[in-house]
Parts: C-alpha cells; sequence; structure tokens
C-alpha cells in the first residue's frame, strides 16, 4: 500500500477518506524513462514501491469505465509545482547558510584572512586608506606634472633658438657662395644633402618663418 508520493514538494500521503489514487511508474522502460524525466528529481531512480498520486495528472489520463480509476497506457504525469519545491529548497539553503556563519571560528583563518588584506593596501600604491592621503598624492602628482611642463617648455625653445641659428648660418654660407666669397660647394659640408638644392630665396624665407614663430603655451 503507498504511503506518499514520490512528486518533488507534494506532501499528499495515502488516506482512504480522500479521494486520491496512488499510481506505480510503468515497467515499461521507455515510460518509466519518461516519467523519471518528467519528475525532475536529481539521480531519481523509482523503486518498486515507489509511486506518484492522481493530483499529478490530468483528467483524460484516467480511465474511468470500471469499478476503479486506472491510468491510462500512455498517460504521462504533467502537473508540477516545481517553484514551491525550489523556494523550499532555497529557503533551507539559506537557513543552513546562516547557521554556518553563526558557527565561523575567530582563528587562525580569520587572522590569515585580514593580513590578506593588509598585504593588498601594501602592494598596490593606490589603495588609500582615507581621502587624506589620496588628496596629497593628487597634489604632489600635480606638482610634477607642472615641473615636467616647465621642462619640456625649456627644451622646446632651447630646439627653436638652435634651429633659427643653424638656419641663419646656412643662409650666410648660400649667400657668401652667390657673391663668390666662398667657393662654390662649401655649403654642402654644412646644409644636409636634402637642403642643399634650396635657393639663397628659399632659405631667407625659412629665416623670416622661424624669427615670426611664437612658441605655443603648454
Amino acid at each position: 500500500m503507498p504511503t506518499n508520493c514520490a512528486a518533488a514538494g507534494c506532501a499528499t500521503t495515502y488516506n482512504k477518506h480522500i479521494n486520491i489514487s496512488f499510481h506505480r511508474f510503468p515497467l515499461d522502460p521507455k515510460r518509466r524513462k519518461e516519467w523519471v524525466r518528467l519528475v525532475r528529481r536529481k539521480n531519481f531512480v523509482p523503486g518498486k514501491h515507489t509511486f506518484l498520486c492522481s493530483k499529478h495528472f490530468e483528467a483524460s489520463c484516467f480511465d474511468l469505465t470500471g469499478q476503479t480509476r486506472r491510468l491510462k497506457m500512455d498517460a504521462v504525469p504533467t502537473i508540477f509545482d516545481f517553484c514551491t519545491h525550489i523556494k523550499s529548497m532555497k529557503l533551507k539553503s539559506r537557513n543552513l547558510l546562516k547557521k554556518n556563519n553563526s558557527c565561523t571560528p575567530t582563528g587562525p583563518s580569520n587572522l590569515k584572512s585580514s593580513i590578506s588584506s593588509h598585504q593588498v593596501l601594501l602592494e598596490h600604491s593606490y589603495a588609500f586608506r582615507n581621502p587624506m592621503e589620496a588628496k596629497k598624492r593628487i597634489i604632489k602628482l600635480e606638482k610634477e606634472i607642472a615641473s615636467l611642463r616647465r621642462k619640456m617648455k625649456t627644451c622646446l625653445q632651447k630646439e627653436r633658438r638652435a634651429t633659427r641659428r643653424w638656419i641663419k648660418a646656412a643662409c650666410l654660407v648660400k649667400n657668401l657662395e652667390t657673391n663668390n666669397v666662398l667657393p662654390k660647394g662649401t655649403s654642402e659640408y654644412i646644409v644636409p644633402a636634402a637642403l642643399n638644392s634650396l635657393a639663397l630665396e628659399d632659405f631667407k624665407i625659412l629665416e623670416q618663418d622661424q624669427q615670426g614663430k611664437t612658441l605655443s603655451v603648454l
């Protein structure tokens, strides 16, 4: 005689005064496998005395022609309340987790965790303990950036002056060559090959451009 239903979350038990019937899992391997799949219980293997109650079958699954209610040969269980079962499982897991947390020891494991957190703070320079420390670090970085900008500006000014002097010297040599004061080909030793073919007028234009340029403010 069945005692309870094997469906997950179903609390129905056998009672002769309640009009609920119980039905064994089919012996046919194919139908039995289909029932097991529909029940959706992990690692579930039905036995000889495993039953499902009539709550999990639609009315069309029953043969009511005789004195007793029988399942048809192609009947399969399709009515399950899996949501209730899942909620109960989550509630049990939550209660178990709270119980485990309340029993957490305050020994070496917690000490190890705090040491690890302290090591992270030391190894990462960007991990500040308070806002004031972060503000000091930002001010220091801003001063370093301003110092680098000044150095860059000075270097650009020096480069500009050197370029102007070089163009002025090249222009002078070209002018002396044109007036036959210096021998032809003297500029080849001073002016790079890429610029040696430029005429004297072009060098004068370059000199004027250098004098008229202004250094951009960084």
